[in-house]
């Protein structure tokens, strides 16, 4: 759950909303020009947070908010039990920052806004927070032996595709094979049909030739 810690006392009333939706914490508050406003998230071990920061300046004359390049935020985050600050950087008036949390447990983090504009301007400042609490490492890691879990099956089942399909191919091959070898096996049979009969046919005449001639050389006698 999101709360706010002040480090300096604010005159200036704050608006806040929040966006709960699992993962993502929408906000924005209003600062004094050098105010911190810090918020505690409890996060678990090796969670990785994404933050994404917009500070705008009221223009008293316009009466309007905007961007001020000369307007800087600091940005720290430090974990509550052990005092480690993980980020400490200053950015521009609009940016991002990551971390990942060293351990489970509160973690608290912290904007400062940082004028250079003048010594007596002190303007205030609308800043727009959202806090993007990624998945843990734990569970990264576990999605990624399940891709690779997947990935092994799938590769398992491509092999097997390729034996049946090779096997199928065999089994064409053979086929062919045996056809062409039933073809040539019919065709010798025919060929071989063939020359009985002309075989049996030369008998047949032979023979009837040489009845014929025997029968006439008794006739004669």
């Amino acid at each position: 759950m999101l709360w706010t810690r002040t480090t300096k006392l604010i005159v200036a009333p704050i608006y806040l909303i929040l966006i709960s939706n699992g993962l993502i914490n929408s906000l924005y508050f209003y600062l004094d020009a050098g105010a911190q406003r810090c918020f505690i998230e409890d996060l678990p071990l090796d969670t990785i947070v994404n933050g994404k920061y917009k500070g705008e300046e009221y223009d008293n004359t316009k009466h309007i908010y905007h961007v001020n390049p000369q307007l800087g935020v600091q940005i720290t985050v430090t974990e509550v039990e052990t005092q480690e600050k993980i980020v400490n950087t200053r950015g521009i008036p609009e940016g991002k920052f990551t971390f990942t949390s060293h351990g489970a447990g509160e973690h608290q983090i912290c904007l400062r806004t940082n004028y250079t504009g003048g010594w007596f301007s002190t303007p205030q400042v609308k800043m727009h927070l959202d806090i993007t609490v990624g998945e843990s490492r734990l569970d990264q890691d576990y999605e990624k032996e399940h891709v690779q879990d997947l990935a092994g099956r799938v590769k398992e089942l491509n092999n097997r595709l390729q034996d049946i399909r090779r096997e199928q191919q065999f089994q064409r091959e053979r086929e062919i094979q045996f056809r062409d070898l039933s073809e040539k096996t019919n065709h010798r049979a025919v060929w071989w049909s063939l020359v009985q009969i002309v075989v049996l046919f030369y008998m047949c005449v032979w023979q009837l030739r040489h009845l014929r001639g025997f029968f006439e050389s008794k006739k004669l006698r």
